[in-house]
């Protein structure tokens, strides 16, 4: 029996809610949904599911913008589906994770909502409120990931607060250890409703400072990328010295990490992370007593990687943490363009050899070090939506800057699971909160499960086999091996067992062999 905990080698099922399944025929997917669908996850053979935000929400960031974290937004039920919901995900043998997002909340957050009405309530200053310069300009040159400033301005103070994303997603002040301590109590409460995790939502967005704060560099080594997003200001800057990945913010994190280890079941925290150094970032945030493990951004880039890419991402994280389980993987997520699709590119490979690549990049990501997450519909190679018409687009941020760039909403349309079905087998009504795919209907879930030979039942059978294996199951040591151009290799090892991992890009295949 394996002495590594759940987490250090599971694979995770990441689902969002919002286009996973809806049960009530209001074209929104929601937890009651979910479950009704946990037996097609727990099939497919992965440890874990983790759900997006479905807390209460204006739902302007479609989750990210929390009124309140102990409670459901209405739009996916109650605190009793939830518990539903737990209940029989733990009899399917599936852990239970869900996404935490501490660096901000909504304005319509009651936090918030006090904190703007004066300078003297008792929650002034749970956010970073900061007064003009001599000339009423914005305290510092951080811009937002969104666009524009990452200040905006309150009359009632007559000072700005910072805000990352949207407005109306102010940033919490984590030098105030009440902040710190409502998120404990928060923890707490998921926690003792059964929940087995959290992936924590950009914590390296946390901000624990205080003024005065300090200014962001120009990246010295900036060039215009070819990418809409890559154009933005925001990515003229270095962050790290200013805005982003402050030191500060390991308060918070060893607070909650606290919290975890008082309950039994080895809680599981996982820490979605960049900066300009994300490798160093992520070792500062699992240092002893902090995260379990960092989402890893190597291999969600934008554009896709080439085969070179690739390896230099996987090499990277391999030298900082061979041998741990500190490192959670993906090739997709609902903030990027679905992996297949993007990888066909950089790979200058057809359409036709969309299915094969997916496969094989599910292998692949499942055979290296520490977690994976799976995103919904990558077991069914799912293509990337690119003709959502303008007027049916929801993202903030791909309406900020369309028609050039169409934001996250190409990532996040309903998933269908049977073909002949009204709305793929979504939901019963016409109109769907974002448009149903048509292409996706020939891979609709329940078809694919159905059918020998789908990338669904191939990498149902690999995860079985992947469960027996003692170099991937007992030890998270991996020895990168040289190869040729289009080739990814190395040897997992364990006490018990070696194993080279082959991932050939030229016929898109793996293969594997104990040596």
């Amino acid at each position: 029996m394996s002495n590594l905990k759940w987490w250090e080698t599971a694979v995770i099922y990441q689902i969002y809610p919002r286009s996973f399944q809806d049960s009530n025929s209001d074209g929104i997917g929601d937890l009651k949904g979910i479950t009704s669908r946990l037996e097609y996850i727990a099939a497919l053979g992965v440890d874990a599911i983790w759900i997006s935000p479905f807390f209460k929400s204006p739902q302007k960031d479609f989750g990210y913008d929390v009124s309140d974290y102990c409670d459901i937004n209405t739009d996916y039920g109650t605190l009793a589906d939830f518990d539903e919901l737990t209940e029989k995900a733990h009899g399917l043998d599936l852990k239970l994770m869900i996404d935490i997002v501490p660096a901000h909340c909504s304005d319509q957050h009651a936090w918030f909502e006090e904190s703007r009405q004066s300078r003297t309530n008792p929650k002034a200053d749970w956010f970073h409120w900061v007064d003009p310069m001599p000339d009423g300009s914005v305290p510092t040159n951080w811009l937002s990931f969104f666009g524009g400033n990452a200040w905006s301005w309150e009359p009632r103070r007559q000072q700005y607060y910072l805000h990352n994303f949207l407005a109306s997603q102010p940033n919490l002040n984590h030098a105030n250890p009440d902040v710190i301590e409502a998120f404990a109590d928060i923890a707490r409460f998921w926690f003792d409703r059964g929940v087995d995790g959290f992936r924590m939502d950009a914590v390296h967005t946390v901000n624990g400072s205080v003024a005065p704060y300090q200014n962001n560099k120009p990246k010295p080594d900036f060039v215009v990328g070819d990418l809409p997003q890559q154009q933005q200001p925001f990515f003229r800057q270095l962050h790290d010295t200013g805005q982003l990945n402050q030191p500060e913010i390991q308060k918070f994190i060893e607070s909650f990490r606290k919290v975890a280890d008082c309950y039994d079941g080895d809680r599981f925290l996982m820490g979605e992370l960049h900066g300009d150094d994300p490798v160093l970032a992520s070792k500062t945030f699992t240092a002893p007593g902090r995260l379990h493990a960092t989402y890893n951004f190597n291999l969600l880039e934008w554009a896709g990687l080439d085969v070179a890419g690739l390896k230099q991402a996987i090499s990277s994280a391999v030298e900082a943490f061979n041998g741990t389980g500190k490192l959670t993987f993906a090739f997709s997520n609902h903030d990027v363009p679905r992996s297949a699709t993007r990888q066909l590119a950089p790979l200058n490979l057809s359409e036709d050899s969309q299915e094969a690549l997916q496969l094989m990049l599910l292998k692949l990501e499942t055979s290296l070090i520490g977690s994976t997450c799976i995103y919904q519909g990558e077991e069914l190679a799912l293509s990337d939506v690119q003709d959502i018409p303008l007027d049916k687009m929801q993202d903030p941020w791909g309406i900020e800057f369309s028609p050039i760039f169409l934001g996250r909403d190409t990532c996040r349309t309903p998933m269908v699971w049977q073909r002949n079905a009204p709305s793929g087998g979504f939901s019963d009504a016409n109109d769907t909160w974002l448009p149903i795919s048509h292409p996706h209907l020939e891979r609709a879930a329940l078809d694919q499960a159905a059918k020998t030979g789908s990338v669904y039942n191939e990498l149902r059978a690999f995860l079985k086999w992947r469960k027996g294996q003692s170099a991937i199951m007992d030890a998270n040591t991996i020895e990168l091996v040289e190869s040729g151009p289009e080739q990814i290799v190395f040897n997992r090892i364990s006490d018990n067992q070696t194993l080279r991992c082959c991932f050939d890009f030229n016929d898109l295949t793996a293969s594997f062999m104990e040596i």
